[in-house]
């Protein structure tokens, strides 16, 4: 399950989120997604863990909680839109 994990500490690490998220089951990837250009932390990311029930544990043990004096905002990733880019997912030439 992908779970995303928003109002991150600019300086929250994967490290730290995946230590967090740890302590609720297996965890087999962390994200957090840094801007393009600076490189800086946009305050959010991603925490994929296996096991569904898991993942539903650590949502709800970890909404609303602190890290680095940041509260968390956690809930089950929604699945991307790729339909960026202004065109409203048609092209029109």
């Amino acid at each position: 399950m992908n779970i995303y994990v928003g109002n991150l500490l600019r300086e929250a690490t994967e490290d730290d989120l995946r230590q967090t998220f740890e302590a609720f089951g297996q965890v087999t990837s962390v994200k957090i997604i840094t801007d393009r250009y600076t490189g800086d932390s946009r305050g959010f990311g991603f925490v994929e863990m296996p096991n569904h029930q898991e993942a539903k544990s650590a949502i709800s043990g970890l909404d609303g909680k602190d890290l680095k004096g940041r509260t968390l905002k956690v809930n089950e990733a929604r699945p991307r839109n790729d339909s960026r880019g202004g065109f409203g997912g048609k092209r029109r030439f």
